[in-house]
Order: structure tokens, then C-alpha cells, then sequence
């Protein structure tokens, strides 16, 4: 299963039904400041719905085209993280995340997407990693900002939200760009 301690406080776990119960809690406590920017949060109303999101994170594991991670704050279920698919054929994939609010602005997604990253591109061998992120949503913006990826534009009405599109915003990273900013 993958794991991944990034430092003391901070660890990635594969997603695992036992979590469930925690990452339901999470979210439904975190609902209404969630709901701004997640368009699947109406439709998660129970443990048993969480579950069912875990068994088929585990099965794109499985399947080798993606995965969810817990991001666990000092023992505590924090956030999500993960790849939404693998494109295999073009070595491209791309990055989702979510923090509950009261983790935010301690770096924790930040250190989150630097160690999915370098998975993505030192064991998956992948050359090119996205992060898409609501126009107005300046918190997840900042994220691929912080970490060197290129803007490279928008997208209009790429997400219905619940009553209204949004546009989302491109972020572009390729291993040779990582690789340069990791020596420097």
C-alpha cells in the first residue's frame, strides 16, 4: 500500500475503508466550507457513501490509474490527495486535494503535493503532472503557484457547482521543469 511519512507531523496513507468513518466526519464537519469550491459534497451524506468513494479509490489503485491518500496531521485525518487517472500512453496525469479548514495555512498541502509529485515523477516515471483549480479559489491556486507550475490558462465553465459554473485555471508541470527546480 502506498505510504508516505513526508516529516514528523505530516503523513500520506492510501485510503483504506477503515478510514471511513473518519474522513466522513471530516467532511461533514468541514461541509459548508467545503461546499464553496467541491461539487460532491451534497451527494456524501453518509459513512456508507464514503466507503463506497474508498472501495473505488482502491480500485483505480488497483487498476494502476490513480489513487486517494489520506493526509494525516499528527495522527489525524486532515485532507485528501490524489491522482484523478493516469494517462499512460502520454506519461500525464493530474492532482486533486482538499483540507479540512482547520489545518489550513500550515504548508501541510504544500509538503502534500511536493511528495505526490515526486512520486509522479520518480516512480511513476509520468512527465507531466496538471492542477486545475477554481479562478476564484486563490487558496488551491496558490498551491501549484508556491511549487513552480506553469500557468497555462483557462478553462470557461469546466465545473458545475452546484448552481453555477466556474471557470477552472490550468497549472502545467513537466519532470524536466521539477527536476531543474530541485537543483537550484
Amino acid at each position: 500500500m502506498f505510504s508516505n511519512q513526508i516529516n514528523d507531523d505530516i503523513h500520506l496513507k492510501l485510503l483504506e475503508t477503515r478510514f471511513a468513518d473518519e474522513l466522513f466526519a471530516l467532511s461533514d464537519k468541514n461541509r459548508d466550507y467545503l461546499r464553496e469550491w467541491l461539487p460532491w459534497l451534497d451527494a456524501t451524506v453518509s459513512v456508507e457513501q464514503t466507503r463506497n468513494f474508498i472501495q473505488s479509490t482502491l480500485k483505480a489503485y488497483a487498476d494502476n490509474n490513480g489513487f486517494n491518500c489520506g493526509i494525516f496531521y499528527k495522527g489525524r485525518i486532515a485532507g485528501c490527495i490524489g491522482l484523478h487517472g493516469i494517462d499512460w500512453i502520454n506519461k500525464k496525469t493530474s492532482i486533486g486535494y482538499w483540507l479540512g479548514a482547520d489545518f489550513q495555512g500550515q504548508g501541510i498541502m504544500t509538503l502534500a503535493c511536493k511528495a505526490v509529485i515526486d512520486y509522479v515523477f520518480n516512480d511513476l516515471s509520468l512527465n507531466r503532472v496538471e492542477i486545475r483549480a477554481a479562478e476564484h479559489n486563490s487558496k488551491s491556486r496558490a498551491i501549484p503557484v508556491r511549487l513552480n507550475f506553469v500557468y497555462e490558462g483557462k478553462v470557461r465553465q469546466a465545473e458545475w457547482l452546484y448552481d453555477h459554473y466556474v471557470d477552472h485555471m490550468v497549472y502545467g508541470l513537466l519532470k524536466e521543469d521539477w527536476n531543474l527546480h530541485l537543483n537550484k
